[in-house]
């Protein structure tokens, strides 16, 4: 007799995550339904059963399927970069455009708190702080004055869309030690993982948060990350890799100086072409690529075409875009680097945060008569920066502002790079990150000519105007 399809969820209010885990793992050797095999399990039955095959037998796929969502507060925005640095979780943090931040939301390093540079560090993040607020102010009266409520425009809308745009510029104000909220969703062997990175970092805070993390994550999953410690891999690659490079004098950052194509796939557009024809047909990979050369160029743009312009608002280019990648030496703010890093299915190395790439200046700041407030203050920083630099290079990274700038070298395949130039170059991005996703959009259409009129960015700006039109000073 036929069987009838059943499709539900396994309670997590019913049933811990390593249970389910069990649950799922047993399916692939009992004949009987999940229900039937979770009814079967206690909690003590998971642990031993995850002892002796997750542990004992390294079949880690199965903590895949214990899902824990776990509250970070009042961790610092360096801090931030560790936490979310893993690629298979989902995270939200909080936001610099709708959130404001009190005088006293900054994190204090305990490497300072017996030295003087404690004292040093404190002032200055207080100085920071009161003056975010003051610019805050500054600027939401100059878009008062110049940028009034529209006609159709509720007083609710006018004033959130002020708050917004003068949050997106004194977000340049606020350093690597502003406190920040985090929700992280991840299953328990990319968990796992992500408590080893944890307590192998450099900085003191990094290390307990992964051991609170671990503590907190074995009341829901005590047998799966029971055996997440300090990597010596990861923990000693700093120090192996660091020929010591780092003390470059500051530079002024050219037009063309902050952004280089290193890499490309030079057959990456027929390589794709013969990959959606590869998918879709019989024969070998070689005999399509084949297929493919012989192809005239508009035999390869009616394929072009099928591929993109089939896509609706919200669709998802096909798997194949993915095999042409690319790959940029890139300079950015610290601001936008901190969007850009919420692209996880892209490679991005980025180098320590430093005073020494210079700093980005928001035109606002100049038209608000707060620039030389600004340029005070970032000369402050920098003086501290280098002294603390002296003391600890990786605790003088808490010190530095999201207007200072930041290397970072990014691959990204070709769907991720249409996903990003979408996303990022809209109108409501943050002007910064509309910069980078245009230069790149400027860059793959060049790079890929078959494919470019369908990485339109938004058409109403270049990287060049948006420089000109929203920054006093890029570096």
């Amino acid at each position: 007799m036929p069987q009838s399809r059943k499709i539900y969820l396994l309670d997590p209010r019913l049933l811990s995550p390593e249970t389910i885990a069990v649950a799922f793992a047993k399916t692939s050797r009992s004949p009987q339904s999940f229900r039937e095999i979770a009814d079967e399990l206690s909690d003590e039955k998971s642990a031993d059963f995850h002892e002796k095959w997750v542990v004992g037998y390294g079949h880690s796929s199965v903590a895949e399927h214990a899902v824990l969502h776990i509250a970070l507060e009042n961790v610092s925005r360096l801090a931030v970069e560790c936490i979310e640095s893993n690629r298979l979780a989902s995270y939200t943090e909080k936001s610099s455009r709708y959130q404001i931040w009190d005088q006293d939301h900054f994190y204090v390093p305990e490497e300072l708190t017996t030295t003087s540079l404690g004292k040093e560090f404190v002032s200055l993040n207080k100085r920071l702080f009161n003056n975010y607020q003051i610019a805050l102010e500054k600027v939401a009266e100059f878009l008062k004055l110049n940028q009034p409520q529209n006609e159709n425009e509720s007083e609710r809308a006018f004033l959130q869309r002020i708050r917004t745009c003068g949050a997106d510029a004194c977000r340049y104000y606020l350093p690597a030690s502003a406190l920040a909220n985090v929700g992280m969703t991840i299953n328990a062997r990319a968990l796992e993982h992500a408590i080893a990175k944890l307590l192998s970092h450099q900085l003191l805070e990094v290390r307990k948060i992964g051991q609170e993390v671990k503590i907190e994550s074995q009341k829901i999953v005590p047998t799966l990350v029971k055996y997440a410690n300090e990597n010596s891999y990861i923990h000693g690659s700093p120090s192996l890799f660091n020929f010591g490079e780092g003390s470059d004098d500051p530079f002024m950052i050219g037009e063309n100086d902050w952004f280089k194509c290193t890499n490309c796939d030079a057959n990456g557009e027929e390589r794709i072409l013969a990959a959606l024809l590869f998918r879709f047909g019989n024969r070998s990979f070689e005999q399509t690529m084949k297929r493919v050369k012989n192809l005239t160029r508009e035999g390869k743009e009616k394929i072009a075409a099928d591929l993109f312009s089939r896509l609706g608002e919200h669709d998802i280019p096909l798997r194949e875009l993915e095999y042409a990648a690319i790959t940029f030496d890139l300079i950015l703010d610290e601001g936008a680097y901190f969007e850009l890093k919420r692209h996880r299915m892209m490679t991005q190395s980025p180098q320590e945060l430093t005073c020494r790439l210079g700093y980005s200046i928001p035109s606002l700041f100049r038209d608000s008569g707060i620039d030389h407030l600004f340029y005070s203050d970032m000369a402050e920083v920098i003086k501290l920066y280098e002294k603390l630099y002296d003391f600890d290079p990786d605790v003088a990274s808490y010190m530095v502002p999201n207007a200072f700038n930041r290397r970072v070298l990014l691959q990204m395949n070709l769907r991720s790079a249409f996903h990003f130039i979408k996303l990022r170059s809209a109108p409501n991005a943050h002007f910064a990150i509309r910069r980078v996703a245009l230069k790149i959009a400027e860059e793959i259409k060049m790079r890929y000519p078959l494919f470019a009129k369908y990485f339109n960015a938004n058409l109403g700006e270049t990287w060049q105007s948006v420089s000109s039109e929203f920054f006093d000073q890029l570096g």
